[in-house]
């Protein structure tokens, strides 16, 4: 499958992204949803919620073939961290 090309620049792709799902989103969130991850197509506003990624996304290209694609892991600011925590040492 070929994925679609972003039309948009990634300021203007994270915008509209990250307004949708303030303003259409978060607040039909429910506790259990916490660590699902969204897919959200930025310009339909049509989105998907699943425990995985692969999962939010695919059924988000389901409904919306074309979708320009914004992910975001509910509960967190980061899809993903790399690294470990650094421990501080106590005296």
């Amino acid at each position: 499958m070929i994925s679609p090309r972003r039309r948009y620049g990634k300021e203007e792709f994270a915008r509209r992204g990250d307004e949708i799902f303030e303003r259409d989103i978060r607040p039909n969130l429910k506790a259990e949803d916490r660590e699902k991850f969204v897919a959200i197509d930025i310009e339909s506003g049509v989105y998907e919620i699943h425990e995985d990624e692969l999962g939010a996304c695919d059924r988000l290209n389901e409904r919306s073939p074309h979708a320009q694609t914004w992910l975001v892991k509910i509960g967190s600011r980061y899809l993903h961290r790399f690294g470990g925590c650094e421990k501080k040492e106590t005296t």
